[in-house]
């Protein structure tokens, strides 16, 4: 990917993107997840093109709205997705370091978290959580 590629995508997530931590599944902790979100499919594609992913429609909530759609990417894939675009962010980048540095430290890959472990994790998630808000 060019220098250019990257640093507009990471416009795009910085404009119509969010970076997070985000249960996939209701058994396991959350992980890593960046979306943008756009009406415009035609851009999405280009970033699935560049980034992977995948892209979903969104329902329209109101019968004169427009068409919508969210394009995202997850767990290892997402971090190595930050790792490329990071030093273009700039509204979100604080998220993307956390993630990018203090994601795998804080995540247990053998079975079980400990109480420490899972409060080391369950102390990201609330980090980012906060850096989201508005």
């Amino acid at each position: 990917m060019e220098e250019i590629e990257k640093a507009y995508l990471a416009g795009i997530v910085d404009g119509e993107g969010t970076i997070t931590l985000t249960r996939h599944h209701k058994s396991e902790l959350p992980g890593p997840n960046v979306t943008i979100a756009n009406n415009d499919l035609k851009l999405l594609q280009w970033v699935k093109e560049r980034a992977g992913g995948t892209i979903v429609s969104k329902k329209k909530r109101r019968p004169h709205h427009d068409n919508s759609y969210v394009w995202g990417i997850k767990q290892d894939r997402a971090i190595r997705f930050l790792e490329i675009i990071i030093k273009y962010l700039i509204v979100k980048k604080p998220q993307a370091e956390l993630i990018v540095k203090e994601y795998k430290a804080a995540t247990y890959r053998a079975g079980k978290y400990s109480p420490e472990m899972l409060a080391k994790k369950m102390a990201l998630v609330e980090k980012i959580r906060k850096l989201n808000q508005r």
